[in-house]
């Protein structure tokens, strides 16, 4: 019995002691991926932290997507290392007998990093890389004087985003933790073209071969208007693009403005809340869209009092 008494005893002593010791905001001994950050306060594990891993916690992962390899920064895609957080779990007391004792050995108390993966943002980023390192060939329509061409999508490989996304997130850790930047042999899938061939003769037919079928005015009035012809200029500002699998028209602004240049300067609009306004792209578009449908009135008139 007082065998038994003196090892509670000690027991009890060596407990205490332990608790003494690790009277700090982190417990002594306590090590991240193999960085000793016990002993200090908060303010001192995340310093240590992030000295320590500061330099690889940006660092671009290499992708190697069917023999092609292609850069992915984790800021951009939603890889990050929480130094924050993952002090303020190793910050939790530990009142474990077999850890507290421990300590007064040298025993190594080791906590997980905490490295939150956005999903959302690493799958988006994964599909740009696919775009970068695909084989898919997307539908589309491209317009060059005095035509509009129909480009059909084709079948190819690319990333399979499910599959790589462990993949990517395993490889960001041991990134932080060794600074090793070996490439990700990332898996690859069959993909087939998201805009599909009706799609494409559906807007060539809609809307392409209507826009490039003879010269198109837009005009406020008689003394202010221009015209665009199939050969010369309608082609270097429409355009297609795909959403959501369907394809949709596309002006490009900047070439426009640049076409049309001073032919409205000095015309108002009488806008909605009464207020005058110069004409702006958008109302020349606005005017444009039907007369480009349409095969018989080619003619788009800019309102300039709606009201």
């Amino acid at each position: 019995m007082l065998l038994g008494g003196g090892v509670v005893g000690i027991a009890a002593v060596a407990y205490g002691a332990g608790l003494l010791m690790n009277h700090s905001d982190v417990p002594k001994g306590t090590s991240v991926l193999g960085v000793d950050i016990g002993g200090g306060t908060r303010d001192d594990a995340v310093e240590k932290l992030d000295a320590a891993f500061e330099d690889r916690m940006d660092e671009p992962l290499k992708l190697t997507v069917d023999g092609e390899t292609v850069s992915l920064r984790p800021d951009q895609a939603g890889l990050r290392f929480d130094a924050q957080a993952t002090v303020d779990s190793a910050a939790k007391s530990d009142y474990n007998p077999v850890s507290v004792i421990g300590s007064l050995f040298g025993n190594e108390r080791v906590v997980e990093p905490v490295m939150p993966v956005d999903k959302e943002k690493l799958h988006a980023a994964l599909q740009r890389a696919a775009g970068g390192a695909g084989s898919v060939t997307e539908g589309t329509i491209k317009f060059q004087s005095g035509k509009a061409v129909p480009v059909y999508g084709k079948p190819g490989k690319g990333i399979d985003i499910a599959a790589s996304t462990d993949a990517v997130t395993r490889a960001y850790r041991t990134q932080v933790e060794t600074g090793s930047s070996t490439p990700v042999n990332v898996p690859t899938t069959t993909q087939q073209p998201t805009v599909s061939r009706a799609e494409v003769d559906r807007m060539l037919k809609e809307f392409a071969q209507p826009a490039m079928s003879d010269l198109v005015t837009v005009q406020t009035d008689a003394a202010h208007k221009i015209s665009f012809s199939p050969e010369k200029s309608l082609w270097k500002f429409l355009g297609v693009k795909a959403q959501n699998g369907k394809l949709v028209e596309y002006y490009d602004q900047a070439a426009l403005q640049e076409l049309y240049g001073d032919t409205f300067d000095g015309v108002l609009i009488t806008r909605g809340t009464g207020q005058k306004t110069p004409v702006t792209v958008q109302d020349v578009i606005t005017a444009l869209r039907p007369a480009l449908k349409s095969e018989t009135n080619r003619v788009g008139t800019i309102d300039t009092d709606p009201s």
